[in-house]
C-alpha cells in the first residue's frame, strides 16, 4: 500500500518536499507575503493545505524553477479559512491571479460580476482530456471560466471493518440496514458514524444523498431554479426526517458538534476504532491511509457507495461531492499575471506528471482513459472504485454549499446545523430555506 505522502515521480520529486515544507510553514504561522500582496505584475495563487495541496505545490515549484521570469507567489490555507479569505478578496478586487474554487454558484457569481476571465484557447487542449461531466462544471453559458485542477471528489461511505465485525454488522446497502447498524454499533459502545459537526459542511453529505436517493436530482434542481416552495418538496422533508431519526438514534454520538474536519477529527475516530462509519469525500483517503497504514494494509478500511432508500426515485448510481477543484483567472490581475496564469493552465494543469502524482497519493484525477495507469497503482482497488463511481454516475451533484449562491449557501449551513442539533424540525428547516428562494 502506498502511503499518502509518497509521490513517485522524477520531475517533481524534490519539488514535493519543498511544497510540503512551504505549506506546513504557511499553515502554521501565516508567514510570507500577505494575501493579495504579490509584487506588481507577478502571478499569485492560493491553495488548500493537505495532500492535494502538496501536489499543487510541487507543480508550482517545478514551474517556478523552469520560468524564473514568470514566478508564482503561492500561499496555502486550511479549508474553512480559505473560503472566508477568498470570498473577501474577490469581493474587494484583491484576489490571487489563480482563484481556487469548487465552481457551481460561486463561479456563476464571479462571472456575473466580471471577476474572472474567459479562458479561451488556453484551456482547449486540457478540455479534450477531461471527463465531460466534470469539465462542464467550469463553464457558464457555454464559455469556459474554470478548469479542474485536482482530483474528482465523490462522497464515499468509509468503514472500519474490525469495528463492524465486533458488532456483527454487515455493510449496509439500504438506509434501513444502516439504521439497524447504528443500533448494533451503539450497543457496542462505539460511535456508529463519525461526523465533523463543528465544521457543518460534512452534514451536507447526508441531506444531499438522502434527498437524491429519495427524489432524484430534479428535487435540488428546482431549488437551483428558484422554484417557489422547492425546499418543501416531499423528498427533502423525508430526507431531513431521516436525519432527525439518525440523530435521535445516536448515529453520530453525543459530541459530533465539537468534531472538526480541518483537524481530521472525524477520520481519527474511524482510524482508532472509536467509530464504525464515515461519510466523507474521497479527499480524506490519503489522510486515512497516512494515519492508519496498518488498518489499510490489513484490509480493515472499507468503502462503499451510499445506501439506497427503499421506494426512492433516485438512481443509486448517482453520486454527490465535488467533481473537482477548479482554477479560474482573476480579471483583476495584471495583464502580465493573467498571461502567466493562462500559460500555466495550458501547459501544466493535470498534465501527465500531475496525473501520476495524484494517483500516487490515492486520488483520481478527472481524466479519461486512466484504467491502465490505475491498474499499476498499489491502491488500484480503491482507485478503480472511485474512478468507476465518477465515470459511471448518471448524475454527479455538486456540494450544495458550492452549487448555491454564497448568501443562500450560508443560510443552508446555518439551518442544517440547527436541524442536526435539534434546534429545528424538518418542516422548520424547509420553511427557513424556502424564505431564501
Amino acid at each position: 500500500m502506498r502511503l499518502g505522502n509518497t509521490l513517485g515521480n522524477g520531475r517533481r520529486a524534490a519539488a514535493v518536499v519543498a511544497a510540503v515544507t512551504v505549506a506546513t510553514a504557511l499553515a502554521a504561522c501565516g508567514g510570507g507575503r500577505q494575501p493579495g500582496q504579490a509584487p506588481e505584475g507577478q502571478a499569485s495563487a492560493w491553495a488548500l493545505t493537505g495532500e492535494s495541496g502538496d501536489v499543487l505545490g510541487a507543480q508550482f515549484d517545478a514551474w517556478n524553477e523552469a520560468h524564473p521570469d514568470e514566478q508564482f507567489a503561492v500561499e496555502y490555507f486550511a479549508n474553512d479559512a480559505y473560503k472566508e479569505k477568498i470570498r473577501t478578496a474577490v469581493g474587494a478586487g484583491n484576489a490571487p491571479t489563480l482563484i481556487y474554487s469548487w465552481a457551481g454558484g460561486t463561479l456563476e457569481d464571479y462571472v456575473a460580476n466580471g471577476r474572472v476571465v474567459d479562458l479561451g484557447d488556453s484551456a482547449a487542449a486540457l478540455q479534450e482530456r477531461l471527463i465531460p461531466s466534470v469539465a462542464d462544471n467550469g463553464t457558464v453559458d457555454g464559455t469556459t471560466y474554470a478548469v479542474p485542477t485536482t482530483h474528482s471528489q465523490p462522497v464515499v461511505l468509509y468503514y472500519n471493518q474490525e469495528v463492524l465485525d465486533a458488532a456483527g454488522v454487515e455493510v449496509p446497502t439500504t438506509y434501513d440496514e444502516l439504521l439497524d447498524a447504528v443500533g448494533a454499533l451503539g450497543d457496542e459502545g462505539v460511535i456508529p458514524i463519525a461526523l465533523a459537526g463543528q465544521s457543518v459542511w460534512p452534514e451536507l453529505m447526508w441531506i444531499q444523498y438522502l434527498t437524491d436517493r429519495i427524489g432524484g436530482p430534479e428535487v435540488f434542481q428546482a431549488v437551483l431554479d428558484g422554484k417557489e416552495g422547492a425546499w418543501s418538496d416531499p423528498a427533502i422533508i423525508e430526507a431531513t426526517t431521516k436525519i432527525t431519526e439518525l440523530v435521535d438514534a445516536g448515529a453520530f454520538g453525543d459530541t459530533f458538534g465539537s468534531v472538526n474536519a480541518d483537524q481530521n477529527g472525524d477520520t481519527a475516530l474511524v482510524q482508532t476504532g472509536k467509530a464504525g462509519f464515515l461519510l466523507q469525500g474521497s479527499w480524506v483517503y490519503p489522510d486515512l491511509v497516512a494515519g492508519a497504514p496498518e488498518l489499510v494494509e490489513s484490509g480493515g478500511l472499507g468503502y462503499t457507495s451510499f445506501p439506497e432508500v427503499d421506494g426512492g426515485a433516485g438512481d443509486p448510481a448517482n453520486i454527490v461531492g465535488n467533481p473537482s477543484n477548479f482554477w479560474s483567472v482573476s480579471a483583476d490581475a495584471s495583464p502580465e499575471a493573467q498571461a502567466t496564469a493562462q500559460e500555466f493552465i495550458g501547459t501544466e494543469v493535470l498534465d501527465d506528471d500531475a496525473v501520476d502524482d495524484l494517483l500516487a497519493i490515492g486520488t483520481v484525477p478527472p481524466v479519461v482513459g486512466l484504467e491502465d495507469k490505475i491498474a499499476e497503482q498499489d491502491d488500484a482497488d480503491y482507485l478503480s472504485f472511485v474512478y468507476g463511481l465518477v465515470s459511471d454516475a448518471p448524475h454527479f451533484q455538486l456540494s450544495w454549499d458550492q452549487a448555491l449562491p454564497p448568501a443562500q449557501a450560508q443560510e443552508l449551513l446555518d439551518n442544517l446545523s440547527g436541524l442536526f442539533l435539534g434546534q429545528l424540525d424538518p418542516q422548520q428547516f424547509s420553511d427557513a430555506m424556502d424564505a431564501t428562494l
